[in-house]
């Protein structure tokens, strides 16, 4: 029994170290190679330049201020016709 259990530690050393060099092998391929990268194109260029961020935020504001005063005005006017409904329908306790 104790010959299985050096067998499977020293199995387990070895898988360990064939990862590690595999994943050492992979980390320095990023880390220093030479990574081929394409150049960027012109809309991507202006969009990445002088923190084009706030722009986007700006717009995506002004989408959500769109969006919030598009709700109030439909409920104001949905309840503007509740109103009018409630109005032209007779109460039937009034009858009484």
């Amino acid at each position: 029994m104790p010959h299985m259990n050096s067998q499977i530690i020293q199995d387990s050393l070895a898988t360990d170290q064939a990862a590690s060099t595999v994943s050492t092998a992979f980390d320095s391929l990023w880390a220093g190679g030479d990574i081929p990268t394409q150049s960027l194109s012109r809309m991507e260029q202006v969009m990445l330049a002088d923190d084009k961020i706030f722009v986007v935020l700006a717009v995506v504001l002004i989408i959500w201020a769109g969006i919030v005063v598009l709700l109030l005005r439909n409920d104001k006017r949905l309840r503007d016709v509740e109103r009018s409904v409630e109005e032209r329908i007779p109460d039937p306790e009034d009858e009484l």
